[in-house]
């Protein structure tokens, strides 16, 4: 008689908890893509930001035109002329939709469930990077944010634990760019324009304890964008008129964070078990754009395509002017502004890093063997 009334009282309990495993399994299979990603969350800066700046305080908004002038829905805070990185990947993971910008006060219920963008324009790994632009999201602010709202917000959309869930998302990591150049061309920051090893050391070693949170909340499968060649970019004439071509100073700098960043990748893939780490190797990519631009489909590799406001009118060397002058054909230029690209470079970079076999572009492998793993 006791055994009987054991096992009348543990069936419900039973029936519960086999009802939620279904209901999360059940979750899960509706909302996979045909890649075997269900969504992206995104942590970065101005390459893969979505517009999270639009709804901050500071000076580093691109809300108008010619920014996004070749976007379908215009001017929306993107960092380019089109699409950016991210918006691509997630054409190519057949994602059913942009990804949100998290400060949106929008980006709630169903609009998480396929992923939110964090990334903002100006921020850094460095907590204080960007910081005299005004508000921007440093890393540790926007995995915060991700750990703090999104992910409850995210367990009670689904109906269970985020953990059983986030080994189907992509966790893309675009940062550190702005620690190189607002640290060389605003050296009061630090007292010095010195970009040595322990700079790379310092930014790769928070970048990975970062990468340690996130495997705890349940991250599997991440991408890092590597930095790309800034010593090349059109804002470094605009602070130093008299430079033929390319900073080796800062290329150099970015050369040592790229290589302890694969080394880092590397090491960290031992203490997170199941984890798998992708690197896209983007010095590379538009480097290789940059020295025979023409083979790629390019005409100019050193202009920015948008007019950009000079330092005699308070410019910052990267800004388009509002509703300014634009090139006519975008796609024949690297650079829309004095720092981001155009869309035809960032399809160049998304489909290196979807489909490349190459270990020198895509390291291990591609996103699309990531997304199936």
């Amino acid at each position: 008689m006791e055994i009987k009334l054991l096992l009348l009282c543990l069936f419900p309990l039973a029936s519960f908890f086999l009802q939620c495993n279904c209901h999360c399994a059940a979750s899960k299979k509706k909302g996979t893509a045909a890649s075997g990603i269900r969504g992206m969350f995104v942590f970065g800066s101005s390459l893969v930001d979505n517009g999270n700046n639009n709804f901050l305080q500071n000076k580093a908004k691109v809300n108008y035109l010619p920014y996004g002038i070749d976007f379908p829905y215009g001017p929306s805070g993107r960092y380019t002329n089109g699409k950016n990185v991210i918006d691509l990947l997630g054409e190519q993971l057949q994602l059913p939709g942009l990804i949100a910008p998290f400060a949106d006060p929008s980006t709630k219920a169903s609009k998480i469930v396929h992923g939110v963008n964090f990334a903002a324009g100006g921020s850094g790994i460095l907590d204080d990077t960007g910081s005299f632009l005004g508000h921007v999201y440093s890393l540790t602010e926007q995995i915060n944010k991700f750990e703090e709202v999104t992910l409850p917000e995210l367990e009670a959309e689904l109906g269970c634990n985020s953990t059983h869930l986030l080994s189907k998302y992509l966790f893309v990591v675009g940062m550190g760019g702005n620690d190189y150049t607002f640290n060389y061309f605003r050296p009061s920051l630090n007292g010095s324009t010195i970009l040595d090893q322990g700079f790379a050391s310092n930014l790769t070693n928070s970048l990975s304890q970062h990468l340690k949170k996130l495997y705890s909340f349940g991250g599997r499968k991440f991408v890092l964008m590597s930095l790309y060649p800034i010593g090349c970019i059109p804002m470094v004439k605009s602070f130093k008129p008299k430079q033929n071509y390319c900073l080796r100073e800062l290329n150099r700098g970015v050369h040592q964070f790229n290589t302890q960043l694969k080394s880092m990748a590397d090491a960290i893939k031992e203490q997170m078990p199941g984890s798998n780490l992708v690197i896209v190797n983007q010095y590379k990519i538009i480097m290789d754009i940059i020295k025979d631009p023409s083979s790629k489909g390019f005409k100019d590799a050193k202009r920015a395509c948008c007019d950009l406001i000079p330092l005699s009118e308070g410019g910052n060397g990267v800004s388009c002017r509002k509703d300014g002058n634009v090139c006519g054909d975008r796609n024949a230029y690297v650079y829309f502004d004095g720092l981001h690209p155009t869309e035809a470079v960032n399809v160049h970079i998304a489909n290196k890093a979807f489909s490349s076999y190459l270990k020198n572009e895509v390291y291990p492998i591609n996103v699309s063997q990531l997304a199936k793993l």
